[in-house]
């Protein structure tokens, strides 16, 4: 198993659409919200995905295919 940290970075068009429901149905990825800020202009969200890596990989690429910006991230994202 492997755990990867991700920022996605929706625009307006896809603030609606269930991108991360789909990750995590589509692709055998569990998903962890960590952060979010979602408005009806843009949104971002920070998760933990946790599944195999090349599966993690797969997802990922059709997130990016979805128009949704992927960014990695570092350490935690919970501040006490």
């Amino acid at each position: 198993m492997d755990r990867r940290r991700v920022r996605f970075t929706f625009q307006s068009e896809l603030v609606k659409e269930p991108i991360i429901y789909r990750l995590g149905h589509d692709f055998h990825i569990v998903t962890n919200i960590r952060r979010a800020d979602v408005g009806e202009q843009m949104g971002w969200v920070i998760l933990e995905l946790d599944g195999e890596k090349e599966e993690i990989e797969r997802g990922l690429q059709w997130v990016s295919s979805t128009g949704v910006r992927v960014d990695p991230v570092g350490g935690d994202v919970i501040e006490g």
